[in-house]
């Protein structure tokens, strides 16, 4: 369970800021109608946060050279 944690730190961090993030965005800016499809209930919006932050910082991990033997 450490490797595996250790392996993918970065998705982790990224996902935990971008739940917190979405979930902000939900709280300060929303979506007073209730028809925006993201952004009208807090789970949606923290969901889509904890994705997106993820992908985001999937941009930065160094890929692994691959030792043939």
């Amino acid at each position: 369970m450490k490797k595996w944690i250790n392996t993918n730190i970065l998705y982790i961090i990224g996902a935990i800021l971008g739940a917190i993030a979405g979930f902000f965005y939900w709280k300060l800016i929303g979506c007073s109608s209730g028809s925006c499809a993201i952004t009208s209930k807090p789970l949606n919006s923290t969901i889509y946060g904890a994705v997106m932050g993820a992908l985001i910082l999937s941009l930065f991990k160094r890929e692994q050279k691959v030792v043939n033997k």
